[in-house]
């Protein structure tokens, strides 16, 4: 599957969630696509279409989020 494939797929079944399972779903989609062989560099590729998906792929890459830390070169100066 190729990134736009996947988006569609995960926005068509996002629909029938209910809301305050979307983020478990999402975790669990994105399991699953790393389980049939789908590339990291291919759920990178998803970035931007949804944000629970994109929470789930970094969860699962184990990106940081942003948390103003990623730069500790700065304080070793």
């Amino acid at each position: 599957m190729d990134d736009t494939q996947i988006a569609d797929v995960w926005t068509t079944l996002k629909e029938y969630l209910d809301k305050k399972h979307v983020e478990m779903a999402a975790e669990r989609y994105i399991d699953l696509m790393a389980d049939y062989g789908v590339s990291d560099e291919t759920l990178k590729e998803c970035f931007g279409h949804c944000g629970n998906l994109d929470n789930a792929i970094k969860y699962y890459l184990d990106i940081e989020t942003g948390d103003g830390y990623e730069d500790e070169d700065e304080w070793d100066e």
